[in-house]
């Protein structure tokens, strides 16, 4: 499924009234929920990736100040919540999974990874910055496309630490 589909999937449902959405589509599937609340949320929501390629959407506690928080995302109710890291963008620049077009990726989803292994790479200006990561894990979603343009302090990816 295209990131960009599921963006503006998601956009469309958190402002909208419908508090569950199930879609199917190509052997992936989608499951969009809110929890009602008496309180308006302001923040986006943060997606949660399973296994199985389901996604379960909930409201987002406010973002803090922290570069790279850990986050608490509880994907169904019967299940414990997970505990993802976050890989933010530490610049503005172009993101590339990998270090020429024909080479492979440097991670995938679901790949294991060690502390100070390259992620990814960033160019800004020319210059071509290597993105390490802080700790050891598993990678459960890389939220940016191959050579798209990415902000300051975008979450690039979720790790399940080790």
């Amino acid at each position: 499924m295209d990131l960009n589909y599921l963006r503006r999937l998601v956009k469309i449902f958190d402002e909208s009234t419908v508090t569950e959405l199930s879609i199917e589509e190509e052997g992936s599937k989608v499951k969009l929920s809110k929890r009602p609340t008496s309180e308006k949320v302001t923040s986006s929501p943060v997606i949660s990736y399973q296994q199985t390629h389901e996604m379960a959407v909930q409201p987002a506690a406010p973002v803090t100040s922290q570069s790279k928080p850990v986050q608490e995302i509880s994907t169904t109710e019967e299940q414990q919540p997970v505990t993802f890291y976050e890989i933010k963008s530490p610049m503005v620049g172009t993101f590339y999974r990998s270090s020429t077009p024909e080479a492979e990726p440097f991670v995938g989803v679901g790949g294991h990874i060690k502390a100070g292994s390259t992620l990814c790479i960033i160019e800004a200006m020319k210059l071509m910055n290597e993105i390490e990561s802080d700790i050891s894990g598993i990678i459960v979603a890389i939220l940016v496309n191959n050579a798209d343009p990415v902000e300051f302090n975008q979450v690039l990816f979720h790790i399940q630490p080790d």
